[in-house]
């Protein structure tokens, strides 16, 4: 392009700079692994046209203050509060994410249920919902793959956190927010049947989705994509993770 429209010669969608980028973490963060390709496949069966990109694995890295609007005000009650009542908040809170405008609290999972009855009760925080928990499971992050992640809503402030926790596949288990927050129940039966994370208190931990006697969690990263083998006119179609291999 010339000069003359404006772009100083610049074609804008092949200037590679952070800038013109989406979503771009730069090296921060904390890498979890190495991918190769643009789905992970190591034996030369990526089909994308991408095999040979090679990028980071990334999960946010703590955000130093000051955070930002109302997140300063909420970390800084959180931390007080539990001050009070005789808890140091760096053994409680492992670390403070602020990414994409979120804010998000990773808490070691002994404290879980005092942070979550701290950021419920206290009034200047009045966390009285939390819509769920979500498992996610990254087999590279060694020694915590399993996390849970709740969301926790402030009516009366109007207001939007979460709070992240960790377990390894050694010991997976998590203590229940049930007594917090009752309306967790069903949700941690759907983490447990499809990521196996063992949530210690709650009143019925059984599978929700899956058959009682199902071998395995489906959403794991570790778990085979499955199928059924199916007969077409004297021919066999065989089950998806049977025709070829990505891994």
């Amino acid at each position: 392009m010339s000069e003359g429209n404006g772009t100083n010669g610049v074609n804008p969608e092949k200037d590679l700079s952070a800038s013109n980028l989406p979503g771009q973490r730069g090296q921060g963060g904390e890498e979890i692994r190495v991918q190769r390709g643009m789905f992970g496949a190591n034996n030369g069966g990526d089909t994308s046209g991408y095999d040979g990109l090679v990028r980071s694995i990334r999960l946010p890295g703590a955000a130093s203050r000051p955070y930002g609007g109302w997140f300063d005000e909420v970390a800084d009650e959180l931390e007080g509060a539990l001050e009070e009542q005789g808890l140091l908040p760096e053994n409680a809170i492992e670390r403070t994410v602020v990414d994409r405008g979120e804010l998000t609290f990773h808490i070691e999972r002994e404290h879980l249920l005092r942070v979550a009855r701290t950021l419920r009760d206290d009034p200047a925080l009045r966390f009285e919902l939390c819509t769920g928990v979500s498992g996610v499971h990254y087999p590279s992050d060694k020694g915590r793959e399993l996390h849970a992640v709740y969301h926790l809503r402030s009516i009366t402030h109007n207001r939007l956190i979460r709070l992240e926790v960790s377990a390894p596949d050694a010991d997976p288990r998590i203590p229940s927010l049930v007594a917090v927050y009752p309306t967790n129940d069903w949700h941690e039966r759907e983490t447990y049947d499809f990521f196996g994370i063992v949530f210690d208190g709650h009143p019925a931990l059984t599978r929700i989705m899956m058959p009682d006697d199902w071998q395995g969690h489906p959403q794991r990263k570790d778990y085979p994509l499955g199928g059924i083998a199916v007969e077409y006119k004297g021919a066999q179609i065989p089950a998806p993770d049977q025709r070829r291999s990505y891994s």
